[in-house]
């Protein structure tokens, strides 16, 4: 009889040849166990998903009594589902004017393909502009805006009319012209190891666009819930994008995207073609209901406000080692450079030796990703760092 990791590996689709292969059979706040017993600290929160740690009990709770209710009823945007516009009212309140109309989907790339598809179907253009080192998602539409060509060469031809801009170089935003439907942005390039937007830059990207007709997406789906200190990345700058792209973290565990605009852009999704843009799960009302208590945990506690403290105690103690030549940080969310590429694999064994899971950045390879969930404790944080620190000395 084939053993499990053979079956995985024989029935299952797979991304890589090269699997973490952890076998977890439980998951509770920052910790994971395998089928051994071995404990592991969760540094990367399942890629930024569980902000509030793995299996919170007020989402726990949320979903049961959704369980109770009623699971998928009809193709999103048919009924009124009480999960849905709660979690949308919720959202709107928490926005500024005038992301008032909130569309969800099952993904961060599906609410990036309806944030391309509204930002053309609103501006009557083609154009899309995005940023080099840019992570937007895998289907086509939001493949072709990302900003690294080994990920997309094997799939041309993708979406026409894409053009890319280098990150931070004001030079480049003489791109935008009256053709030019969006520009897609991150406040922080996560893939690209953690990189920030600056402020001046984002301010002129925001004059042009206004003087161009221009949309701004901002893809928050990896930098959003509170991962940077604030619930929102754009809540940092003098800005508010027009259409906002929400993922990960926004389902609190369960698979949840969405993407946010004015009444008035939202709106020409609905008509001429009516459908404009259709989900079937998108909005699934346990995932919905599972978000609501995840955002309530968020915004009614001190989690985000702590972020930046937890983030800030990672880097000073982590920087100053000799195995490591850099550290960016953005409130909790860490890009975290080896000294010797080539020690990449070794370190990644070594951290699971230690017990702890860590992760890698697309578009960085030697630079590993920290981002646990923001419900860390500073007993876990001491914790975490000692396991993080014994993996890098046995580097040197």
């Amino acid at each position: 009889m084939m053993t499990k990791r053979e079956q995985f590996y024989r029935y299952l689709g797979l991304p890589s040849f090269n699997p973490l292969e952890l076998d977890i059979v439980k998951a509770e706040g920052v910790y994971l166990w395998d089928r051994d017993g071995k404990e592991y600290i969760d540094l990367v929160a399942g890629i930024t998903v569980s902000n509030i740690g793995h299996r919170h009990p007020a989402v726990l709770d949320a979903i049961r009594k959704q369980l109770d209710q009623y699971l998928h009823l009809n193709v999103y945007g048919e009924f009124i589902q009480a999960p849905q516009v709660q979690l949308a009212v919720k959202l709107v309140s928490l926005l500024p004017s005038p992301l008032e109309a909130v569309y969800f989907v099952n993904s961060g790339s599906e609410a990036m393909e309806g944030a391309l598809k509204l930002a053309k179907r609103f501006t009557g253009r083609t154009e899309i502009i995005s940023f080099r080192n840019a992570y937007h998602g895998s289907t086509h539409g939001s493949l072709s805006i990302t900003g690294h060509e080994s990920l997309k060469n094997a799939f041309r031809p993708l979406l026409p009319d894409v053009a890319m801009a280098t990150f931070n170089d004001r030079s480049d935003l003489e791109m935008i012209s009256s053709r030019t439907a969006c520009v897609v942005i991150e406040m922080v390039q996560a893939e690209a190891g953690i990189v920030r937007a600056e402020e001046n830059y984002i301010r002129e990207l925001k004059k042009i666009c206004d003087r161009e007709g221009v949309l701004i997406i901002l893809d928050d789906v990896q930098m959003g819930m509170g991962r940077t200190g604030k619930l929102f990345s754009f809540e940092h700058y003098d800005f508010v994008p027009d259409i906002l792209v929400l993922a990960k973290a926004l389902g609190a565990g369960m698979p949840l995207g969405a993407f946010i605009a004015s009444r008035n852009v939202m709106d020409t999704l609905a008509s001429k073609p009516e459908l404009g843009h259709i989900t079937t799960f998108g909005g699934h009302p346990v995932s919905c209901a599972a978000a609501m208590a995840g955002l309530e945990v968020l915004t009614e506690g001190e989690l985000i406000a702590e972020a930046e403290m937890k983030g800030r105690i990672f880097s000073e103690k982590l920087a100053g080692h000799p195995a490591v030549s850099a550290v960016r940080r953005v409130g909790l969310a860490l890009g975290i450079d080896l000294s010797q590429v080539g020690k990449r694999n070794d370190f990644q064994q070594f951290s699971l030796e230690e017990g702890f899971v860590i992760d890698w950045y697309m578009f960085r390879p030697a630079t590993f990703r920290l981002a646990p969930p923001l419900t860390i404790t500073m007993e876990e944080i001491d914790k975490a760092i000692n396991k993080v620190l014994a993996a890098l000395d046995r580097l040197l």
